[in-house]
C-alpha cells in the first residue's frame, strides 16, 4: 500500500489553506499590495485617523496607479486588466491598511472608471480613463442624496437639454468620496429619458465639493457634498451606452464586490491584534491566551474570518467565470460585513480598555465598519435582495 503524503503543518495565518487556491500571479499581486500598505499607510494611518485627513492623497493615487490598483480589473486604456480574485486580493490588502483607502481606489476604479468604461463613448474612455489609471485624476461617483440613498429612482438632480444642445445639470449629492479632490465626476441624473449619467469635469462653472468634516467613521478618507447649480455641460458628456438605474446599480455590484473582500481585511487585522495581545497580556499570572474564554473567542474569529474569505474567493472565481449575479454580491456583501463587525468588537473584548486605543487598529477598523455597513447597499437593502431572490416577492415597496 503506498504511504499517505504528509499533511502539511498547521499554519494559523491560513487554517484552511486557503492560499493554495491561489495561483503565482495572485499571491504577487496580493504581496505585492500588502507591503506598499505597510510602507505607505500602516506608519501614518492612526495619525491621519485621529486628525480626521488623509494628506497626500494625489501623490498616494499615484503610487496606487503606479502599482496598477487603479480600475485593475478593466482592459485596455492604461488599466492592468488583472482577475476579479487579483483585485479582491488588493482589496482585501488595502483595508486592512485602512477602510478609507480602499475606498479611494474602489470609488476610482469600481465606480467612476467602471462607469466610463462600460457605459462611455469611445471619446470619454480615451479622455478619462489612462489618466485615471495612472493615478493621475481622481474620479467620483455622485449618486447618494441628501435625501435619497436607498432609493435612487427618486433622486432630486435634474439634468434638462438647453435649446443649444448643451445639458444643463442641478441637484445636489451627499456623502461622495474623494469629491473635493476630484478631476472628474460621474453624476447620475433625471431626465425627461430617464436617469442617466454625465461625465462632469470639477472645474466646470458651476461645480462645487465642499468637504463633509466631524466624521466619526472613514476619518482617513475625503468624504465631500456635490452641489451643481445651472453645471453646462456639452452633448457628449451623456455616457451614451445606458438609460435608468441600470447604469449606476451595476457600477455598484462591482464595488460591492470589493467590500466583500475588503471587510475582511479589517477583520484579519484586527484578528491579528487580537491574537497577538493575547500571547502576550498576562493576567492571573499567565498569558490570556490560555484561558478557555479567550480562545473560545479567537477560534470563532478565526471561523468567521476564513470562511469570509472562501466565500469571497468563491465570489471572484464566479466574477472571472462571467456567472457571478448581483444577488450572490449581496450575500457576499450582507455576511462579510456583519461578520467583520463582529470580530472586531470581539477583538476590542479581548484588548480590554487598551482595545480604544489608537495604537491599536481595532477601534479604528470597527468605526470604519460602521460606514461600510449601510453604504453601497445597507443591510437591510441586502436582506430584501436575498428575500426577493428566495421567494421571488418584491418587498422593496
Amino acid at each position: 500500500m503506498a504511504a499517505s503524503p504528509k499533511s502539511p503543518a498547521f499554519d494559523p495565518a491560513d487554517p484552511l489553506g486557503v492560499d493554495d487556491l491561489l495561483e503565482p500571479e495572485d499571491l504577487a499581486v496580493r504581496d505585492t499590495v500588502r507591503d506598499w500598505a505597510a510602507d505607505r499607510v500602516l506608519p501614518h494611518i492612526a495619525e491621519w485617523y485621529e486628525k480626521g485627513e488623509l494628506p497626500g492623497i494625489r501623490d498616494l493615487a499615484r503610487e496606487l496607479g503606479s502599482l496598477g490598483a487603479l480600475g485593475m480589473s478593466l482592459d485596455g486604456y492604461g488599466c492592468a486588466g488583472a482577475s476579479a480574485v487579483q483585485y479582491g486580493l488588493a482589496c482585501l490588502e488595502l483595508e486592512a491598511a485602512d477602510s478609507g483607502i480602499r475606498s479611494l481606489v474602489s470609488v476610482q476604479g469600481s465606480l467612476a472608471m467602471y462607469a466610463i468604461h462600460r457605459f462611455g463613448s469611445e471619446e470619454q474612455k480615451q479622455t478619462w480613463l489612462p489618466r485615471m489609471a495612472a493615478g493621475e485624476v481622481i474620479g467620483c461617483f455622485g449618486l447618494t442624496e441628501p435625501d435619497h440613498g436607498s432609493d435612487p429612482a427618486h433622486m432630486r438632480t435634474r439634468a434638462k437639454r438647453d435649446a443649444g444642445g448643451d445639458w444643463v445639470l442641478n441637484g445636489r449629492k451627499m456623502w461622495i468620496t474623494n469629491g473635493s479632490v476630484a478631476g472628474v465626476a460621474v453624476v447620475w441624473a433625471q431626465t425627461e429619458e430617464g436617469i442617466r449619467g454625465f461625465v462632469v469635469p470639477t472645474d466646470s462653472p458651476g461645480f462645487s465639493a465642499p468637504e463633509i468634516k466631524h466624521k466619526w467613521s472613514l476619518r482617513a478618507s475625503v468624504t465631500s457634498e456635490l452641489v451643481l447649480e445651472d453645471v453646462r455641460l456639452p452633448a457628449d458628456a451623456v455616457l451614451p451606452e445606458v438609460t435608468g438605474l441600470r447604469g449606476p446599480l451595476s457600477c455598484l455590484t462591482h464595488a460591492r464586490y470589493g467590500i466583500v473582500w475588503g471587510s475582511m481585511g479589517a477583520a484579519r487585522s484586527s484578528f491579528e491584534a487580537a491574537v497577538e495581545y493575547a500571547k502576550s497580556r498576562e493576567q492571573f499570572g499567565r498569558p490570556i491566551g490560555g484561558f478557555q474564554l479567550t480562545q473560545a473567542k479567537l477560534a470563532d474569529m478565526a471561523v468567521e474570518l476564513h470562511k469570509g474569505i472562501l466565500l469571497a474567493h468563491h465570489l471572484g472565481r464566479r466574477m472571472d467565470a462571467g456567472r457571478l449575479r448581483p444577488e450572490q454580491v449581496s450575500f457576499g456583501k450582507l455576511n462579510n460585513v456583519r461578520e467583520a463587525i463582529d470580530i472586531c468588537r470581539t477583538a476590542r473584548t479581548i484588548l480590554g480598555a487598551n482595545g480604544i486605543s489608537l495604537e491599536y487598529p481595532v477601534m479604528r477598523h470597527a468605526t470604519n465598519l460602521e460606514s461600510v455597513l449601510t453604504y453601497e447597499g445597507t443591510v437591510e437593502m441586502h436582506q430584501l435582495v436575498l428575500g426577493k431572490a428566495l421567494t421571488g416577492l418584491d418587498a422593496f415597496r
